[in-house]
């Protein structure tokens, strides 16, 4: 695939709202911790399941609604330590490059500098009286401090109750009560043309509203995990994240996430997360410690029309089966390589992301019906749903600074045949590929990357990501001897978090 010289990459048109130096901050605190935190009280949110009324209505003013929603809309302030930098040597030689990523310079030959705090501004919304606030995971990742201000002249401090990275979903929380809670609507009924206003603190001037319409439904444009947005023309902008897009009715159905400009300024293009996936990672942090997304287990692709011409199908919606993992809760309900999925838990699937947002919102556990075309007849099955492997093996944040779980910071995932493939990992290895590592985590300082294989914590064999979380759930002490395969060849390295940051 080529991209015409003249035209930007996409990546580099689409923004984050919460400000450039958010973007650019290193994780400082509020990281998922791993101990699984005290039972939370329910949230009680208000919902509105009224579908939105279409009969005509005058609006010669949209401030009843402005009036509303406003003091729901807080200006979330957010203050992160910037690392100290390390001088490289001359020409521009690190001698980790040569020594390997365990290799600790001489004092005489690190020069630290020091780093002045790094501010940031974003918006958030008040989801219930008792100081629960929704945001951006992009406009709270690496905070050390975080000041919520309120439309009454009043702030708080604020925590980070959970992160959820593949949403951009975080909840922070505040020490207050009786506060103006928004009420949420059913992001599913919304349509294409519905008016809507924007509410939120863009460049940190204050509170704005803007408005416009639904421009698009179902938009995949950042390259999350999962994505499922909401585009609408209503000016947003720059610190406008985490914000509020509500309906005529004032209930609010959209998190303002991002925008696609090539100015770095509203040009009628934003995005937000549509408030159904946003309140469920909501609840999964709040209630759980941590986001539990369903695990089918199969390989899924759209299907083009040359696709169902060579598999004798009269339609392109659904999702092909490229391949299913062995073990998985498809291989065992019967689902077969070259199978369409057509409908998962009675909701039809149109293609193939579709399918994987369904199967990530749905409880593990569940026994969910399933629909799937095989050699043109349609065939019915159930599946059980278990669990996605290879989440954080510190998912949960309790707001401490310091976290009791090993390998706080570190994401894995199954070894299956594609990372195999990629990583060019013999088939004789067997363990857990770390997908990511914190910088300025343990794990990190002592050498762990993303590729590599953990085979072994503390001697105990890992054969897959669960097994691997499962082990750092309750560690006997603050070191960890941890084994792995990277490169070629194994190595051991010693992980002590009690050095950590």
């Amino acid at each position: 695939m080529k991209t015409p010289s003249s035209t930007q990459p996409f990546w580099q048109r689409t923004a984050m709202l919460g400000g450039v130096c958010l973007m650019t901050a290193s994780l400082v605190a509020f990281t998922p911790g791993m101990d699984t935190p005290a039972k939370a009280d329910p949230l009680h949110i208000q919902v509105s399941e009224a579908p939105l009324s279409v009969a005509g209505r005058g609006f010669p003013s949209f401030s009843p609604i402005v009036k509303a929603v406003s003091p729901s809309v807080v200006k979330v302030s957010v203050s992160s330590q910037a690392k100290a930098s390390r001088m490289e040597m001359p020409g521009g030689m690190d001698l980790r490059r040569f020594f390997g990523p365990g290799f600790e310079m001489p004092n005489e030959l690190q020069q630290q500098r020091h780093m002045p705090k790094e501010q940031g501004v974003g918006s958030g919304v008040i989801v219930t009286k008792d100081g629960y606030i929704l945001t951006n995971n992009h406009v709270v990742d690496g905070a050390s401090e975080i000041k919520v201000a309120m439309t009454d002249g009043r702030e708080f401090t604020g925590k980070v109750i959970g992160r959820d990275p593949k949403t951009d979903v975080a909840v922070i929380k505040v020490d207050a009560k009786d506060l103006p809670a928004i009420t949420f609507a059913d992001s599913d009924k919304i349509e294409v043309g519905d008016v809507v206003l924007a509410v939120g603190h863009p460049f940190g001037i204050g509170q704005s509203v803007t408005t416009g319409i639904i421009s698009a439904k179902g938009r995949a444009t950042l390259g999350l995990d999962y994505e499922d947005f909401i585009q609408t023309d209503a000016a947003i902008n720059p610190g406008n994240s985490g914000g509020a897009l509500v309906d005529i009715e004032g209930r609010v159905i959209g998190m303002n996430t991002a925008i696609l400009s090539h100015s770095g300024g509203n040009q009628g293009i934003g995005f937000a997360v549509p408030t159904n996936m946003a309140r469920w990672v909501m609840e999964s942090l709040v209630n759980h410690g941590r986001v539990e997304r369903g695990f089918l287990g199969v390989n899924i692709q759209d299907l083009t029309p040359q696709l169902a011409q060579q598999f004798k199908l009269d339609q392109t919606s659904g999702a092909l089966v490229a391949a299913v993992t062995p073990g998985s809760p498809a291989e065992t309900a019967g689902v077969q390589s070259g199978d369409l999925i057509t409908s998962f838990n009675g909701k039809p699937v149109t293609d193939s992301r579709h399918l994987k947002l369904e199967v990530g919102t749905t409880v593990p556990g569940s026994a969910v019906p399933m629909t799937l075309l095989r050699d043109g007849k349609s065939t019915s099955l159930t599946v059980t749903v278990k669990e996605l492997p290879g989440e954080k093996l510190a998912q949960a944040t309790s707001g401490a600074d310091k976290t009791e779980d090993a390998l706080h910071g570190v994401a894995v995932a199954d070894l299956d045949q594609a990372s195999r493939d990629k990583l060019k990992v013999p088939s004789q290895i067997q363990g857990a590929v770390v997908t990511d590592v914190e910088e300025g985590s343990a794990a990190y300082e002592a050498g762990l990357r993303q590729g590599d294989v953990i085979t072994e914590i503390n001697r105990q064999a890992i054969k897959n990501a669960e097994q691997a979380t499962a082990v750092c759930e309750k560690p006997t002490n603050k070191v960890s001897l941890v084994k792995i395969w990277s490169h070629g060849g194994s190595r051991f390295v010693v992980v002590n978090e009690s050095k950590a940051g």
